[in-house]
């Protein structure tokens, strides 16, 4: 069993930055993939970056050179470095571990972006 902690969210303007925060109170250690999506209002729930456990690093196509996925396997904990932020970022950003027989997902954290 995992569990996902999300912080690091909060209001920012456009061209700001924010690091979201994922801690895991299980290992993170064995996983498939492990990320971050976001979902704003009236829209699906998409794929922002994710991290496989063979090391391959995807971004969505609209973040690629602004946010940057990294993670702490001593810390149990994965981020997402955001800069260059636009209004179009806005959304409730999800952390997300993947395992062989398990999916987990985080509460959810706000990421507002002012013009």
């Amino acid at each position: 069993q995992v569990q996902l902690v999300e912080s690091g969210g909060g209001l920012v303007q456009a061209g700001g930055s924010l690091r979201l925060s994922c801690a895991a109170s299980g290992s993170i250690f064995s996983f498939t993939a492990m990320g971050w999506y976001r979902q704003a209002p009236g829209k699906q729930r998409e794929l922002v970056a994710r991290i496989t456990s063979g090391g391959q690093l995807n971004y969505a196509d609209s973040v690629k050179g602004r946010f940057t996925i990294s993670r702490d396997n001593a810390k149990n904990t994965i981020y997402l470095q955001m800069n260059s932020l636009k209004p179009e970022d806005t959304a409730v950003y999800y952390c997300n571990v993947l395992k062989t027989f398990a999916e987990y997902w985080g509460q959810g954290t706000q990421v507002t972006v002012s013009s």
